[in-house]
């Protein structure tokens, strides 16, 4: 069902009474960091992005868009690797220290958009949202679940584990890793749903499993249609209580062919019309807090038009899940309130 007139009104004003609106303002944080993985050149994604138009893009949306430029994080000397997790002390303080300015940047009013980096921020980014909003709801659209702990992990690689950091029926199967001890699990397994998956290590297959996590597979996708995937995710996630939404979009849940410039392609992803349809849904709730768009490396681009291609693709998945649409202009309450009543007229 997409999301009508009357009920996505009801939205707007039930979250006014659980977490502040962010339809006034919108916060850029650029987070150019890359240890939570191997391969160099993604911590230039937040530039890449910037430099493919995005400010200008959402300037042209329905409200004021401020860019507080990228965090600087330090990288540590002498950072060993914990078991087989390297930079484990880098990645905990850089995500202490994202945290901490999306907490602000959310506490202000502003909806919030994380620039990375790897996907490994995410930890941070989620986690300074819910000090702010505790009952969020977090939509992963990705080609991998990123849900291996540090003992399913076959590589050890954090960007892979960022959900099992978050939620609290992992909390036993987490060792505790060095630079991590200011963070505790704050999230259900049954606020969390992925869309696009098409990549899980089997670890990660027992976790959805065994946890019960509502997922979307690529062969799901082209099973039910993309419409009937985001009927499913909200009812899942807002049929109980109408809360604050955290998208945080990996750049490989689109196909290589949109968006060829990062560490982990796998063929058979997210169509532009599958990857827009969702992130317009999402912006049409009115429940849209905090979005990350992560791993856009231009550094593994094959090309300067696949670098181009890339960013371009980013720009227009954030500026989509701001209210721009496909149509050429951006999505008021108002005129969307006018296009809701008209379609309930017509029916």
């Amino acid at each position: 069902m997409a999301l009508r007139g009357p009920l996505r009104r009801l939205l707007r004003t039930q979250l006014n009474n659980t977490c502040q609106s962010r339809a006034h303002s919108v916060a850029v944080i650029g987070a150019p960091f890359s240890k939570g993985q191997k391969r160099r050149g993604v911590e230039h994604g937040p530039k890449a992005i910037r430099d493919a138009g995005l400010i200008e893009r959402l300037s042209n949306l329905d409200y004021p868009v401020h860019d507080f430029g990228d965090l600087s994080f330090q990288h540590l000397e002498k950072d060993e690797p914990y078991m087989h997790i390297p930079f484990p002390r880098t990645v905990g303080r850089a995500n202490k220290l994202l945290s901490g300015a999306v907490s602000n940047a959310v506490g202000a009013g502003n909806t919030t958009i994380m620039l990375g980096g790897d996907h490994s921020l995410a930890i941070g980014s989620v986690e300074g949202h819910a000090r702010q909003c505790p009952d969020l709801c977090l939509i992963w659209v990705d080609a991998h679940a990123d849900i291996n702990t540090p003992l399913t992990s076959p590589s050890g690689n954090l960007h892979g584990q960022s959900v099992a950091f978050m939620l609290k029926e992992l909390q036993n199967k987490m060792p505790e890793l060095p630079g991590f001890s200011w963070m505790k699990p704050f999230l259900s397994a049954k606020d969390l749903v992925y869309i696009g998956l098409r990549d899980v290590d089997p670890g990660e297959y027992d976790i959805l499993k065994d946890l019960g996590i509502q997922y979307f597979t690529m062969r799901d996708i082209d099973r039910l249609g993309i419409q009937r995937v985001m009927e499913v995710t909200f009812d899942h996630l807002l049929s109980r209580k109408q809360r604050p939404i955290h998208l945080s979009f990996d750049i490989d849940a689109m196909d290589p062919s949109l968006a060829p410039a990062t560490g982990t392609p796998v063929n058979g992803g997210l169509t532009y019309r599958e990857g827009i349809w969702i992130t317009e849904e999402i912006h049409n709730t009115g429940l849209l807090s905090v979005m990350d768009l992560v791993e856009v490396n231009p550094a593994l681009g094959a090309s300067r038009e696949a670098v181009a291609s890339t960013a371009s693709m980013a720009v227009d998945v954030i500026a989509s899940s701001l209210g721009q649409t496909r149509e050429g202009g951006p999505i008021t309450q108002e005129s969307q309130t006018l296009k809701d009543d008209t379609e309930q007229l017509r029916l």
